[in-house]
């Protein structure tokens, strides 16, 4: 009887995980169906406008190649590279040192700085869209000079992304930090050669949706690059190709083929640093 009891359980965890495979396997199909047909649809030479189909019937690489040579792609893309590097290494700087201070540190007013970014936070960036331009405006750091002005305002308000960190760094014993200061390190010693080894996917995580951030980022920079193609990102710079009807008919077949090309590094990036990209999130949300 225990026998065909344990059959059973055994049949019916069996039809379970099949049942979850299935569904996952359907919603992933769906999910990366629209990337299939950007894919498609880059690789399509017979005409550069919307169609009905799919699958192409001509294929070529003539959409990369005017990407790349009728357009300022190359220059885009060297603006959303340069911006995203500087602030993924500002920021994970920056993120680091807070989550460090506020998770080892104990000084007056502690908690009320921590209750203010909190609350702050649960505010839209874009309520101040309007003041920022008028700011950098003012500098000179709009239009073709917008890199510097983006940069700033990416990395302005980088402390306030320190909950995930900050319980990363929680969950290492103080005893470690005790330890290296007896042996008389300093604090910022004790971050970067007892903290920082240990805490090897909570840095990467930061870096990856630091650097994720301004390669993605439409709103605030259509806002601040619009004026010139040379301080355009490459999410500016795509839909300007396609702004009018005209435009999408034109450029459409090559606006996919930005897409695809957009999408690859940081694709590849996050695939190779995924397991440490999970490995940030779970650590850091044992302890807050």
């Amino acid at each position: 009887m225990s026998e065909k009891k344990h059959m059973g359980i055994k049949a019916k965890t069996r039809l379970s995980n099949t049942i979850i495979y299935i569904i996952l396997t359907v919603m992933s199909i769906v999910w990366l169906f629209p990337f299939f047909c950007i894919v498609c649809e880059s690789f399509r030479v017979e005409s550069t406008h919307q169609v009905g189909y799919v699958i192409p019937k001509q294929w070529g690489l003539d959409n990369y190649i005017n990407l790349f040579t009728k357009t300022d792609f190359p220059v885009w893309f060297k603006n959303t590279f340069l911006i995203a590097l500087f602030v993924a290494v500002i920021q994970t700087v920056i993120v680091l040192c807070m989550s460090y201070t506020l998770s080892r540190l104990r000084f007056k007013s502690r908690k009320g700085l921590m209750n203010v970014m909190l609350i702050l936070g649960m505010f839209p960036g874009f309520l101040s869209m309007i003041v920022l331009y008028k700011v950098l405006n003012g500098m000179g750091l709009t239009g073709p000079n917008s890199i510097p002005g983006l940069i700033l305002v990416y990395v302005g308000s980088s402390g306030m992304g320190y909950y995930v960190s900050k319980g990363y760094f929680d969950t290492i014993p103080r005893s470690l930090d005790e330890a290296a200061r007896v042996d008389g390190a300093n604090r910022l010693q004790v971050l970067t050669k007892v903290m920082l080894p240990l805490c090897k996917p909570i840095v990467i995580y930061t870096i990856l949706t630091a650097f994720m951030g301004p390669w993605g980022d439409f709103m605030f920079a259509k806002y601040i690059a619009h004026a010139s193609s040379a301080g355009m990102t490459v999410a500016v710079g795509l839909q300007s190709m396609i702004g009018t009807p005209s435009a999408l008919t034109a450029n459409y077949t090559m606006f996919c083929a930005g897409g695809v090309v957009v999408a690859v590094p940081i694709t590849i990036l996050f695939m190779s640093l995924q397991k440490y990209y999970v490995e940030g999130v779970t650590g850091g949300a044992v302890k807050g």
